[in-house]
Order: structure tokens, then C-alpha cells, then sequence
């Protein structure tokens, strides 16, 4: 049987907010089943997938992409299985900061909450900046000012998280569901691209994985700088995949998480597949990496014109199509820009429930809505306005870096507080069969995360150390951005500990029960109150149900 430890009274006063029930600070249950299934999706798909594989394609060439795609793909799956087991046992309001605290060290939980933070209050921006850029394609900025736009949907995207949790998850429920419809039909165009069904009818199949070939070459033209163009991808691969743990988030405000948490992350690993993997695949075999059409198109701000799919709709002689694909990828934008801000506003809100913010970003409205926790990461949002008058894609790649080393990171504290996790548990005898949901590999799929996570971490810029005639000497702008995440994570986790002289947890002293009974006794009464609702009318979201629900 196992054994019910308490905390140290240190980390016990601490921690304790955390399921604490306290006026004014609780967060509503308001999302479903489906809200959270579509969020999980919507989450790993957004212009990382449908813009930045063109730049990547054109550096390292198809099998390149193909293989960094679907490695780190397994790496996100990984980190989505370790969050899945804590999040199902648990399902905490405090999200990653929690269990960081909890099963680990109280200085790992307030460095990877303000980490995520930092990576969600640079991403908005982000975000709202790629969205003018996108009009651009339509509207230059010459005639309307890209902080006309950028302010429009600073606006719409407050007012969304304003509105409560109900509404934006209905929001993002049905804009992410668009998002499955165009990656889905860009799936299919281009495979009956591939066969010969454009406007051309040429027959493509594999001839540009023979010529120019499947791998290109970066910094020098030999077997190492076909190396060094492969892992240079491992970066895009990266940035694409960055949000899907996201779901981890959602946690406080799921109804019944044990179920609908679980269901999100098993299908991680075939979305991940599908819609990522058999993209490149598909896209590979359009374009050419040395097509004069997609090198300039990289050149190009973060619009339709700077995707892949558009160059090989132009290739295969489409007329139109790339306007309608430019006005899909304005409203992904839009969907991430809201996603993004949200998850900004639950971490630091989560991060003032354990203590490690001011208290008042912890208050919550009548609707369960944090506030002043909104406010703040809206404020920050403003640091889109940078680009009116600065190189919008030179501040764009300083975000995207600085985003990249945050979200890897996050993806590094996850693993090790999985890992924690489980020697916990081991320590205290709870069996596996106590588990609502169990990581598939286990500690050791955390482990081999973890080693390739610290290692693209460390070398995901070492272009910026070359001295080449041709790629130019050291950029220190790019190497600040590139690694400015490090030294800041090492600052927040010593400088912690340093001011509150807390110590790690141990595996038998790590509190895996506080809180539980609450959540067990709350999954009951939802389990009973659905049952009564399912037996009195079984209309329900029936065309979701019936036509969508079985695809995911």
C-alpha cells in the first residue's frame, strides 16, 4: 500500500495555494472534451508547419526536413507522455510550475513557470506581427501601417480571453477544426499534385529527391556540411512543434481532465505523423530546395508567398489559390496569437497561486477569468509595435530564437520533472495500475528526451560561431538571442534558491496526495451529473460526435 508522505512545512506553505479554495482566486471548469481535443491539435499546427518549412527545404533539402520533422516529433510525443501521467494523476490549476514544486524542487517550478512565461509574452507579439505581415500580401505597409493591423487584433484577441474560458474555448474549438480542414486539404492537393492531377499534369513522384537530390549542403559542400544543413533543421522542426504541450495548461479548466487530458495526448503521436511528417514528405517532393521561386520566397516576409505549398502551387500553374491560402494562414495566425495569450495569463496566473508571483495575478473575476493576470501579458503584447518602425523580419527571427530557446527549455524542465516524478512514485509504492494514464517509455523516453533536448539546446545557432568567406564571421546579435534563454533559466533556478534557501525534493518526501480527494471527489460528481444528462437527452454536440470526433 503506498504511503501518504507530508511535505516539509517550508515547501508545505509554499505549495499549499495550490489547491487551496480561496475567493476570488479559482479558475471554472468550462472546458470540454472537445475544446481540449481541438486545442491539442490546433496547438501543433500554426505557421511553423505551413511557413517555415521553406526555409528549411531550401537549406537542407527533403530528406533533411523528413528526418528532423519526425525526430523531434518523437521528442514532443515523449515530453507530452511524461506530461500526460503527471497531469491525469494530478490535475493542478498551477499546471508545470506545480508539479516542478512538487515532485522536484520549488526553484525548478518558479524557473519553468517564468520561463514560460517569457516564451508566451514574446510569442504574442510574434504572433500579432507574422498577422500584419500576412495582410502585406494583400495590402502594403506603405499604404496602411502595420500597427493598424496589429492593433486590430490585439483588440479581438483580449476581448476572446476577456469573455471567459466557455468562449474561448469555443472560439479555438472551432477555429482549430478550420485549421485540420486546410492541413488536411493541403495534404490531399498535394498528393494529387505529386501524381500529375495540376494544371500541368506533371508527374512528379520522387524526381527532385534525385535531382538536385534529397540533401543539400550548408557552410561547406561536403558530407559535413550535408550534416550540418540536417541539423540546422532540427531548429525549424523545433519551433514548429513548440505549443503542443500546451494542453498541459488546460488542465485547471478541463471538465473530468482524467479522461479528456489522456485522450489528447495518445493521439499526439498520429497527428504528429499525419499532419507534420506527411506534410514535409508531400512538400518535398514539389519544390525543389534549389527552386529560384522558393529561395526568394524564404527572402520574403511571413506570409502565404513565404510558404512552400504556395511555391508549389505556383510551380503546378494554380490561379488564386494562394490568396485563399494567405487568408487560412491570417486566421491561423489569428487562432495561435489567442491561444498564445492565454496560456500567457494562466501561467503567471498559475505561478501567483503558488506564491512565486504577486498575489494579485492570482485574483480571478465572477466568470473565473484572472484579470490582472490578463493585463499584464496583454501589456507585453505590445511589444509587437517594435516592428513599425524596425525591420519587421529582422525583429521577427530575434523573437523566433529567443521563443525557440524558451520553449526548449520548458520542453528540458518537463522531462526532468517526469522523471522526478517517477522515482517518486516508485519511492512511495504507487503502483502503475493507480495510474490513470502511463507514459508509454517510461523514465527512459524522458532520459533520451531529455539528452536531445539539452543537446539542440546547445547547438541549435552553430552557424554563428563560423568563419566562412561565404556565411560571414561571428553574429553576436543572433548569438545573444540565440542563448539569452540559459543564462536567464540558470539565473532563476540559483537565484531562487539562493534568496528562499529551499532544497530539492526527496523521492519519499514529495507530495503526490494533497489535493487528489478534492479531485477524485470532483471527477465523481461529473462522471454522475453526465450520466444523469446522457440518459435524459443524447442530442449533445451531435454533428461533432457523428463527423469529427472518430478522425481525432
Amino acid at each position: 500500500m503506498p504511503v501518504k508522505h507530508e511535505m516539509s512545512n517550508d515547501v508545505k506553505t509554499a505549495e499549499e495555494g495550490v489547491m487551496e479554495s480561496q475567493p476570488h482566486v479559482d479558475l471554472h471548469r468550462g472546458l470540454k472534451s472537445r475544446h481540449i481535443t481541438m486545442i491539442a491539435i490546433g496547438g501543433a499546427i500554426g505557421t511553423g508547419l505551413i511557413i517555415g518549412t521553406g526555409g528549411a527545404l531550401a537549406k537542407a533539402g527533403p530528406g533533411s526536413i523528413l528526418i528532423s520533422y519526425s525526430f523531434v516529433g518523437f521528442i514532443v510525443y515523449l515530453v507530452m507522455c511524461g506530461l500526460g501521467e503527471m497531469a491525469t494523476w494530478l490535475p493542478m490549476p498551477s499546471g508545470f510550475t506545480g508539479y516542478a514544486a512538487r515532485f522536484c524542487d520549488p526553484a525548478l517550478g518558479f524557473a519553468i513557470g517564468w520561463t514560460y512565461w517569457f516564451k508566451y509574452i514574446i510569442v504574442t507579439p510574434n504572433q500579432l506581427t507574422a498577422g500584419a505581415l500576412v495582410i502585406s500580401f494583400w495590402i502594403d505597409t506603405e499604404r496602411v501601417n502595420a500597427g493598424v493591423w496589429i492593433t486590430v487584433f490585439l483588440v479581438l484577441i483580449v476581448s476572446i480571453n476577456y469573455f471567459g474560458v466557455r468562449f474561448f474555448g469555443e472560439f479555438e474549438f472551432w477555429l482549430s477544426s478550420f485549421k485540420v480542414i486546410v492541413i488536411i486539404g493541403l495534404i490531399l492537393l498535394s498528393f494529387i499534385l505529386m501524381l500529375g492531377g495540376g494544371p500541368d499534369h506533371d508527374r512528379k513522384g520522387f524526381r527532385y529527391w534525385k535531382n538536385p537530390g534529397a540533401f543539400n549542403w550548408y557552410i561547406e559542400d561536403s558530407a559535413a556540411g550535408r550534416f550540418y544543413a540536417f541539423w540546422a533543421t532540427m531548429v525549424s522542426a523545433t519551433f514548429a512543434y513548440l505549443g503542443t504541450e500546451l494542453v498541459g495548461v488546460t488542465v485547471g479548466e478541463a471538465e473530468n481532465p482524467r479522461k479528456t487530458i489522456p485522450r489528447a495526448i495518445k493521439l499526439t503521436f498520429y497527428r504528429i505523423l499525419f499532419f507534420y511528417v506527411l506534410s514535409v514528405l508531400l512538400v518535398g517532393t514539389l519544390v525543389p530546395y534549389n527552386s529560384d521561386r522558393l529561395l526568394s520566397a524564404t527572402k520574403k516576409s511571413s506570409s502565404a508567398a513565404a510558404s512552400p505549398f504556395v511555391v508549389a502551387i505556383e510551380l503546378a500553374g494554380i490561379p488564386v489559390l494562394p490568396h485563399i491560402l494567405n487568408a487560412c494562414i491570417l486566421l491561423f495566425v489569428f487562432s495561435a496569437a489567442n491561444s498564445d495569450l492565454y496560456i500567457a495569463t494562466r501561467t503567471i496566473y498559475g505561478l501567483a497561486r503558488e506564491g512565486k508571483a504577486p498575489a494579485i495575478f492570482a485574483r480571478t473575476d465572477r466568470r473565473g477569468v484572472p484579470i490582472y493576470a490578463l493585463t499584464i501579458s496583454a501589456c507585453f503584447a505590445c511589444l509587437a509595435y517594435m516592428n513599425v518602425s524596425s525591420d519587421s523580419q529582422t525583429v521577427f527571427k530575434y523573437f523566433v530564437d529567443l521563443v525557440t530557446i524558451f520553449g526548449l527549455l520548458t520542453w528540458v524542465s518537463l522531462l526532468v520533472t517526469h522523471i522526478y516524478f517517477v522515482r517518486a512514485r516508485k519511492a512511495q509504492h504507487v503502483p502503475d495500475t493507480d495510474l490513470v494514464y502511463k507514459a508509454p517509455f517510461g523514465a527512459a523516453g524522458s532520459y533520451f528526451a531529455l539528452a536531445f533536448c539539452c543537446l539542440i539546446s546547445l547547438t541549435k545557432s552553430y552557424d554563428v560561431f563560423t568563419h566562412n568567406k561565404k556565411w560571414g564571421n561571428f553574429n553576436y546579435k543572433s548569438f545573444i538571442t540565440a542563448y539569452l534563454g540559459i543564462p536567464v533559466y540558470l539565473c532563476l533556478i540559483f537565484g531562487y534558491k539562493l534568496v528562499t534557501r529551499c532544497k530539492g525534493v526527496k523521492p519519499e518526501e514529495a507530495d503526490l496526495w494533497s489535493g487528489k480527494e478534492e479531485i477524485d471527489r470532483e471527477e465523481a460528481e461529473y462522471l454522475a451529473r453526465k450520466a444523469m444528462e446522457e440518459s435524459t437527452h443524447k442530442r449533445g454536440n451531435w454533428f461533432y460526435e457523428t463527423f469529427v470526433a472518430w478522425l481525432f
